[in-house]
């Protein structure tokens, strides 16, 4: 009972791990082809969406997340905020909504917020979104996703998450010293990666992409991790055909024991 307790945890934990892959995978091949965002276009849309209102301050983010700096149409790559006033500006709410509907944005729909509800639209492949806070209120131009990213960043998961199972099954199969090992490369390969691509979902959902950590230092871990893991895998098959080949030592001991078996029978 403890033992199928152990391999059904590390089927849990091999789906778990090798899914975030799929998921990261999944995400970074959904999010190709976003809009990308110019220089002048999230200006234009503010003074779009709210005519006459003039920003006191704002920031924009572009092309760089988790160490690395991505493509201009990479989902997430980068977005623009601008901030209206030191306080929460409810009225800004009904124009942007009002003029949403009439320059014919879609998607336009209310977001709860914390002093009052925003609203967010869409349009030309870019997302609007405004929001209310304590400390003022705040538009934020992103380009919106592409035509089934969450479709594709689940089922990236979903198939991640089938290797993983399987891959664990069939080493569990496998003598101790080759399921540990497995084991332990697997988890200390993988486990960074999948901790911080989980804190990402539960922070932002899918509203912001899912790559893992490891693309910040990937030119350096790779060729290393790659030269480890022939390694790793060397001694795993060393290992492995040790435990099941049967040496000439235990083949002439089985054959005298057959040999004198044979002869007191006879006799």
């Amino acid at each position: 009972m403890r033992h199928r307790l152990w391999q059904v945890a590390m089927l849990l934990l091999g789906a778990m791990l090798l899914g975030t892959v799929g998921l990261s995978a999944g995400s970074w091949y959904g999010g190709r082809g976003a809009a990308p965002l110019g220089a002048d276009r999230p200006q234009q849309v503010a003074a779009e969406l709210l005519p006459g209102i003039e920003p006191n301050g704002g920031v924009s983010v572009r092309g760089y997340r988790y160490g690395v700096f991505l493509a201009a149409d990479d989902f997430g790559s980068a977005y623009t905020e601008f901030h209206y006033g030191h306080r929460p500006d409810c009225t800004l709410s009904e124009q942007l909504r009002r003029n949403a509907v009439a320059r014919g944005w879609q998607d336009v729909h209310r977001v709860p917020g914390e002093a009052c509800d925003g609203w967010r639209a869409e349009a030309d492949g870019l997302l609007v979104t405004l929001t209310h806070r304590a400390t003022g209120s705040t538009l934020r131009v992103a380009p919106a996703a592409p035509d089934g990213f969450l479709a594709v960043t689940l089922a990236g998961g979903l198939l991640g998450a089938a290797a993983g199972a399987a891959l664990f099954w069939l080493v569990a199969r496998r003598r101790p010293p080759v399921r540990r090992l497995v084991y332990t490369l697997v988890v200390v390969a993988l486990l960074p990666g999948a901790v911080l691509t989980w804190s990402d979902l539960l922070t932002d959902g899918f509203a912001e992409p899912v790559w893992p950590i490891w693309r910040s230092f990937a030119g350096l871990l790779v060729p290393v991790s790659l030269v480890l893991l022939l390694v790793l895998l060397l001694v795993a098959w060393i290992a492995l055909t040790r435990t099941q080949k049967p040496t000439p030592a235990t083949e002439l001991a089985t054959a005298v024991r057959g040999t004198g078996s044979g002869a007191g029978t006879g006799g």
